[in-house]
């Protein structure tokens, strides 16, 4: 059966002030959103949906990527990055796929090869490792998928939180930097065109 790939990308991204959505600002020569969503169809895993909510500049700046991507809208995406998490849980079923790899569209910097390696490692919940940090891609096998949370902002933080015996990580290179403030941009900004980024805080609550 076969692996489905979710980009979530609905959040309202309200800590990000800078003109326009975080998602759509430019890192290097393209937007945040973009570098994230390529090298999830890079990866070549398979299907790639990414989940939107209201804010329609991001699924246009994707079309114009000219990305092979299926939209799904969120239209619960203000309660949370549980509610993005659960439309790509549905669009797996629908799609009778036994595996959703899921990452998400503020980290531009995860790179095809840790997409790849999470979905190629057998596990319920199977995580990229950076510098030993777990976090996205994450890998999550279809018995799982009920004990995901509904809404909130933890996303599969709950189920490692209290499954943590179901994880598997997978050491990765690349970073889980994420892009919520004017600030975080200009910081990677400044050295993406001397250094491709390899570690990176990341403040996601997600994971």
């Amino acid at each position: 059966m076969p692996t489905l790939v979710a980009v979530l990308a609905a959040g309202r991204g309200a800590r990000f002030t800078g003109p326009g959505h975080k998602l759509t600002a430019t890192l290097g020569d393209r937007p945040v959103v973009v570098h994230a969503v390529q090298s999830a169809v890079a990866s070549g895993i398979g299907a790639v949906i990414v989940v939107t909510g209201a804010e329609p500049a991001v699924a246009s700046a994707l079309h114009a990527a000219g990305l092979d991507v299926t939209f799904h809208s969120n239209v619960r995406a203000d309660e949370g990055q549980a509610t993005s998490l659960q439309v790509a849980v549905e669009a797996a079923r629908q799609a009778g796929a036994d595996r959703l790899v899921v990452g998400l569209g503020d980290q531009p910097f995860v790179t095809p090869a840790a997409w790849r390696a999470v979905a190629a490692t057998d596990g319920a919940i199977v995580m990229a490792s950076y510098s030993n940090r777990k976090g996205h891609p994450v890998s999550l096998r279809k018995d799982v998928w009920e004990l995901l949370p509904s809404t909130g902002d933890e996303g599969a933080r709950t189920v490692t939180r209290i499954r943590p015996d179901l994880i598997v990580a997978v050491p990765c290179a690349g970073s889980i930097a994420d892009i919520d403030t004017t600030e975080d941009l200009t910081t990677w900004q400044s050295s993406w065109s001397t250094s491709s980024p390899s570690t990176g805080r990341s403040t996601k609550r997600g994971l």
